[in-house]
Formats: structure tokens, sequence, C-alpha cells
């Protein structure tokens, strides 16, 4: 749906609901709290040792005022546009930023770190904050929110936040797949259990402290990725059917295991936003959608690029001219113009976070 019905629809929603619990009359929510990998994070990578930094061009080429931002993205992020949209003005900072502090509190932090997700010995390999550290942080945040606002206003917050939580990619495409000291000993569906037990875990700890409202993407169709079809496709010309089966039966496990969660934890709210069905609606039919491209990322040769390993200044083909016609930005992250067409799925979807 366009963008801009999406937003009529919020705005009716926001008006229906008013804004008592919000810090700002514009916005539906105090907050917005964020966890998981690198398509939300915003910056948290740029202040740990690791490989897998966005903190230089052509990241961020598109981006306010043309510069990189730690985001995996020439521009917005989906959810950049879902806060937007939620009516912020300002998005939440990078929580091991030092301007995170002080008032910049109040409207939530960004938790997420690029090369982390469900299974915490891949993170931590990849010396990125694992979900339990992100936990962690998420503690040490609520201090400080207590000391900036008050322990009253601070829980208000905390209880009336959006938090969202983007995981698993990672997981599969850039670690099952190309790890045999795991993918000789798990199935699929092995591994895709052991990483819904971590999931399961990470909404519990965070229900714990406070959280009551969540929205956790889906799996998107891995096998259509440009690192998929480059390093699993033998030449094919449509996706890897096998990887997007195992996504889609990841995504079935998501949805049982937070069906569960709403049954063990009361006043908990949580939506599943499944971002299969819109990113592949999207790679099937780009021309409906105003892509060109889709089996290629704008940056260097559009095929195995990720980090700043591969996708930099001086990368090999250089950078796409329009970037608004890939739906890829780089071999595993969605372009802005793509961001923008999952932002509105995860609008419509979640209007039962609201």
């Amino acid at each position: 749906m366009d963008s801009i019905i999406s937003k009529v629809l919020v705005l009716f929603f926001a008006f229906l609901l008013g804004s008592g619990n919000a810090q700002d009359s514009t916005t539906l929510v105090p907050a917005i709290m964020t966890f998981g990998d690198s398509a939300v994070d915003v910056g948290n990578n740029n202040y740990l040792y690791t490989v897998f930094k966005a903190n230089h061009l052509p990241y961020g080429k598109d981006f306010v005022n043309h510069q990189p931002t730690g985001r995996f993205c020439n521009g917005k992020l989906a959810t950049d546009f879902t806060a937007q949209t939620l009516g912020f003005k300002t998005f939440p900072l990078p929580y091991l930023s030092p301007e995170a502090s002080g008032k910049n509190l109040l409207i939530g932090v960004n938790f997420a770190s690029a090369a982390s997700g469900y299974d915490e010995n891949a993170a931590l390999l990849n010396h990125a904050l694992s979900l339990p550290q992100q936990v962690g942080f998420f503690k040490e945040y609520q201090v400080k929110l207590a000391k900036v606002a008050g322990n009253e206003k601070a829980a208000s917050i905390i209880k009336d936040a959006l938090y969202l939580l983007s995981a698993g990619s990672g997981d599969f495409l850039q670690n099952y797949y190309i790890n045999p000291y795991i993918n000789k000993v798990y199935t699929p569906d092995q591994y895709g259990t052991m990483l819904i037990g971590a999931f399961t875990t990470f909404i519990k700890d965070i229900y714990g402290l406070g959280a009551r409202r969540i929205g956790v993407t889906s799996l998107p169709p891995l096998g259509c990725f440009p690192a998929a079809l480059t390093l699993f496709g033998n030449h094919q010309s449509g996706c890897v059917s096998r990887i997007n089966t195992d996504a889609q039966a990841f995504n079935k496990k998501l949805n049982a295991a937070a069906e569960s969660l709403k049954k063990q934890l009361p006043g908990f709210r949580i939506v599943i936003f499944d971002i299969y069905k819109p990113l592949y609606d999207v790679i099937s039919s780009p021309s409906e959608n105003g892509f060109v491209e889709v089996r290629k990322g704008c940056c260097g040769t559009g095929t195995v690029e990720t980090t700043s390993l591969l996708c930099n200044p001086k990368s090999l083909g250089g950078t796409c001219s329009n970037s608004s016609q890939y739906v890829f930005w780089d071999s595993v992250h969605p372009s802005e113009a793509a961001n923008q067409v999952l932002a509105d799925a995860l609008i419509l979807q979640g209007f039962a976070l609201l």
C-alpha cells in the first residue's frame, strides 16, 4: 500500500487513541526501543572493535546530510520510516553513542548491532553485541532514564514504548549456510529450533524488564538475496528455493512461539511482522513497485559486498547511479526505497501494538 495511505491511517488511529501517554502529542508511542542486527543497527557498531561497520561512504550517501551513520543502507532503514510515521521528528540514537544521554533518552534508544542475531556464539565471534548483551544495556538504560525523567515517568515510558526486534537473517545467511561446524551437525530445522529458544528467552527477559508491546520481523526471502544467489544459486535464474523454504519454515516456528508467549505473559502484545511476502512480491514484480534491478546490490559488483571489506568508496564497480531502482543496497541489505516498502508493511501489520 502507498506510504501516504499508511500515514493517513496511522494519524487516524492516533486521533482515536489520543496521545495521553506520549512524550510528544504528535507521537503514538512515547519511545521506541530497537534490538537486533544490521537491518536495524543505526551506529552501535561504530563503537565496537569489529569489521562489521557502515560508518563510511557509500553507506549513508542518501541519508541526512549525505553522511554515513552506521546504517547498512544508502539512506533510511525501515525502522526510521516507521518512527517518522509514528510522529517522531528525530530518530532514537544508538545506545553506545556519547550523544545517547540526557533528554535524548526520552524517545528511546537503539541497541541493535550488525552481525548479531539469535545465535549468541556467532554474535560474540563477530565482536557484535549479542541479544543478552543488548538486554544488559537495556537494564542500564532504565537506570539512566529514571535519573533524567524520574521513576514514575520512566516507568510509564518503559511500559508504553514500542519495542522492535530484527534478527535471524545473519544467523542463517552469514553463519549457518557457510559454517560447516554448524551445518554438518544441525539440520536447518534443528538450527531454527535453537534460534527460537533464544528468541523466547529474549522476549521473556525484556517482558520481565517492563516491555509490553513488541514487533518482531520475520525472516525475509533469504534465497533471493544477492549474496545467496552468488554463493548458492549455481547461476540459476530464480531465487534459491531451499533457502527460502528454510526461511518460511523458521517463520512458522516464530509465529507459533509468539502465540505461545502471548498466552504465558499477561498484558503482553506481540506482532510478528511478515516481511517475507512484501519483499518477495517486490522481487517477483519489481516494475510494479518502481524497481529495475533485483539480483544485484547497488554497491560494487552487487554480488557479495557487505561491510567495509567490499562496499567502500573504492569498491570494484563503484556505486550505481540510481539506488532507488535497486531493491538491494549491498548483497544482504535492502535499499532505502525497498525499506520504504517494508516500513509500509510494518505499519499496516502493527496496529495491534498501538
